[in-house]
């Protein structure tokens, strides 16, 4: 909790100067909306009239602007097709003012397109157009590179690992970043996904969902139990020697343990009542606000505070969206100033 308005208002200011590093897989997700008012006569499925089409940047890319809606500096590294959703992506990144210096172009891959059709305003199918096979040799020495001189270079105050399995975070990419930040000295943060779970050793945050948990560790977890997650906690630190481990628990809330040499703190915080909207892009938003705690260097009861509320308020609208600065900083200020 915080003592004060005041005292937010000086956290969310300190953000400006924060330059937070992504690397992940990088997406475009395209929303087709429109009516249904008949049945194919082809087959037994709804037709749907289209009235709208919208593209907006997923994955780590909607990572980096919810970085950027917070006010630090987003710097984004990836590998995308050289193709025409190549392109597009590029021009969504420049439209929204995130550099896309850091991102590489390969005839060999296609860039990930996850298309959502919208009938009468309910999701009603998705197809995905991607490629999930691992980055070649060839592109990891390039990847690599690039990411070793931003880290030279830009000096970040943060690395954030965000997988979404489509290949872009090899083993030895993942190795090679936390290797190189922790020769500098800079945090890394995760948000994993079940392929290179245990990939992730020796960082500052990791992030799993309550389904991630379970596939990772093979082993049931009680949501409303801090005993249960408190013995998946004690798994991951041992595991992965991760000095912070937070665990989203969807309506539920978050759960977080921190272990500082043989000193644990642990406790679960229930999520915010909301209109649930639309839960895409959540996990974007809460890793990114946890890096920007970890970057300032707040307390687990903080860090755990702000990112469950903003993972709750972009729940509240339609699509992958990042969070609106000013409505978590006035819902922070509401929420969690300690009243005594």
């Amino acid at each position: 909790m915080f003592s004060s308005a005041g005292q937010i208002q000086q956290l969310f200011g300190s953000f400006e100067s924060l330059k937070i590093m992504i690397v992940g897989d990088v997406m475009i997700d395209t929303y087709l909306k429109g009516i249904v008012d008949r049945i194919s006569p082809e087959a037994p499925v709804p037709v749907v009239a289209l009235r709208q089409k919208e593209d907006l940047l997923g994955g780590a890319a909607n990572v980096a602007l919810n970085i950027k809606a917070l006010g630090a500096e987003p710097l984004l590294y990836s590998i995308i097709g050289d193709d025409n959703q190549g392109k597009e992506l590029i021009e969504l990144l420049d439209k929204e003012g995130i550099s896309s210096s850091g991102i590489i172009k390969s005839h060999d891959r296609i860039t990930t397109t996850k298309y959502r059709i919208i009938g009468n305003k309910v999701q009603m199918l998705r197809v995905d157009h991607e490629t999930v096979e691992d980055l070649s040799q060839s592109e990891e020495v390039q990847l690599l590179d690039i990411i070793r001189s931003g880290l030279k270079q830009l000096k970040p105050s943060v690395v954030i690992l965000q997988d979404y399995n489509k290949g872009v975070l090899t083993e030895a990419v993942i190795g090679g970043i936390i290797h190189e930040a922790n020769l500098s000295g800079i945090p890394v943060v995760v948000d994993p996904k079940r392929e290179n779970f245990f990939t992730y050793q020796s960082v500052s945050l990791f992030k799993p969902n309550l389904k991630e948990i379970r596939e990772g560790l093979k082993i049931e977890v009680d949501p409303r139990s801090e005993v249960s997650l408190d013995r998946a906690a004690d798994k991951l630190h041992e595991l992965l020697k991760a000095e912070t481990i937070m665990i989203t628990l969807s309506d539920e809330g978050v759960y977080v343990s921190q272990q500082i040499h043989n000193s644990r703190n642990s406790c679960i915080l229930k999520a915010h009542v909301r209109n649930i909207a639309d839960v895409s892009g959540a996990g974007d938003t809460v890793i990114s606000v946890a890096a920007l705690c970890i970057a300032t260097e707040q307390s687990l009861d903080r860090l755990a505070c702000l990112s469950n509320l903003a993972g709750g308020l972009v729940c509240e609208y339609v699509g992958v969206v990042p969070v609106k600065k000013s409505e978590l900083l006035s819902e922070a200020i509401k929420l969690l100033v300690d009243p005594s």
